[in-house]
């Protein structure tokens, strides 16, 4: 019988593809993380991972044990979200912290199946402008909290007690205004064809997107900063009247409420990891069964994130 723990940490470096950014998101230290991981490969009686420069891949032995053991915990996440639905959840509070664009986009339909099923629950939802949810999952001001990570980026650690969950990847993609030249084509854009451009900023003092617009620049397309926000119906709005382009999740893109030009970007390596942060270890059937929610609706990721 494998350790759930050790199979959740084979997991993480397979969605991660290093030993040092899965050891963040779950709260380890990187040599914490790499003794279980040993020990799982003692019990599997192979090698799981191999070290290379820019990372950890898995063996083909390796693959085999994540997908399978992403089954197992995914029963075991249904089996909490069942056990929880068999005790009834019949009073309690549960608080969740958001960003705008989860708050908007992902949350409310997994918050409605939440009331359905334990409406004596008490709900409340607060706006969290990541990483500063991270914090408040730490501290107890929330239960969980929807976060995202940006790549290119610098890694931040999370604030001790607490782990992240990656529920979605998706690709930040060029959007423009209706008819630019740049959104012609089906293929994907070389970013160096951006150099020259008016590229309205994401939030040029905001942390998790600078290393993207570092990258941006790097290519040639120097931010102009036209307004500072994290609101991306703002951003989109802006280039939707003509004021510039940007780069924005795909999500946003599909979502905006004003009419876009959208092209994905060559090379790929530009992309949001939207996490569910909360504290491991403690009791809380309701934030268990909302984690368990939020994984049924959008399903474990693979590759990095």
């Amino acid at each position: 019988m494998y350790d759930a723990t050790r199979l959740a940490a084979l997991v993480a470096v397979a969605e991660d593809g290093s030993i040092t950014r899965a050891a963040a998101r779950l709260g380890y230290t990187a040599p914490a993380l790499s003794q279980q991981l040993a020990k799982l490969e003692r019990e599997a009686g192979a090698a799981l991972l191999v070290r290379h420069h820019r990372g950890t891949r898995l063996t083909a032995a390796g693959e085999l044990l994540a997908a399978r053991g992403r089954r197992v915990l995914d029963e075991m996440d249904r089996a909490r979200h069942e056990l929880a639905r068999l005790a009834g959840l019949s009073g309690g509070r549960l608080r969740v912290g958001t960003f705008v664009t989860a708050g908007v986009h992902l949350l409310p339909p997994v918050l409605s199946a939440f009331r359905r099923a334990h409406p004596q629950v008490e709900l409340s939802v607060a706006q969290y402008e990541p990483p500063s949810g991270e914090a408040a999952v730490a501290c107890g001001d929330v239960d969980l909290a929807l976060t995202h990570a940006y790549e290119p980026a610098a890694r931040v650690a999370l604030p001790s007690g607490v782990a992240a969950e990656p529920l979605l990847v998706e690709e930040l993609v060029l959007v423009t205004a209706p008819g630019h030249m740049l959104a012609e084509g089906s293929g994907r854009l070389p970013r160096a064809e951006l150099a020259g451009q008016p590229l309205i900023s994401m939030a040029p003092s905001h942390p998790p997107r600078q290393g993207v617009e570092a990258a941006l620049a790097a290519s040639g397309a120097t931010p102009a900063v036209v307004l500072e926000t994290p609101v991306y119906a703002l951003v989109c709005a802006l280039v939707s009247a003509g004021l510039g382009v940007a780069v924005v999740p795909e999500m946003v893109a599909a979502m905006s409420a004003t009419p876009l030009g959208v092209r994905r970007l060559d090379p790929p390596e530009m992309r949001r990891t939207i996490s569910v942060v909360h504290r491991p270890g403690e009791p809380d059937p309701a934030a268990d069964t909302l984690r368990a929610l939020l994984r049924g609706s959008f399903g474990r990721t693979g590759g990095a994130g």
